[in-house]
């Protein structure tokens, strides 16, 4: 009963966005709306997603980029409405769903191999 009410308000209160497919190891560019004070613009953030969780509206997913020798890292909600568009600049090639390993790579070694040949559906 509780399950079916929580279901029911998700759908339809909550508006989920169409973002191209993409998973953990490719690069992103997520083009999402800052407000200060009165003025609004949107901000570009470029990185690698590590990792995507959660289901339904909660779904979330976290893009790590490198600002001036520093790690940084974004937890992105899909149902936000602050995000207008995502794009895929490259497909990674990895074997985890979850690369928390990246964190401790700098350099050459955290280059991620690019999928290339036939586009997946």
């Amino acid at each position: 009963m509780k399950k079916d009410l929580i279901q029911y308000v998700e759908d339809t209160f909550v508006e989920v966005k169409k973002f191209p497919q993409f998973k953990a190891g490719d690069t992103v560019t997520v083009a999402y709306r800052i407000v200060e004070g009165s003025k609004e613009r949107i901000q570009q953030f470029q990185g690698v997603v590590l990792q995507m969780g959660g289901h339904g509206t909660s779904k979330t997913f976290t893009v790590r980029k490198i600002s001036g020798g520093i790690g940084v890292e974004r937890i992105f909600p899909f149902a936000s409405p602050f995000i207008s568009e995502v794009t895929v600049n490259k497909r990674g090639v990895v074997r985890r769903a979850r690369i928390y390993y990246l964190r401790a790579l700098t350099g050459k070694k955290a280059r991620i191999k690019e999928r290339r040949g036939k586009r997946e559906a």
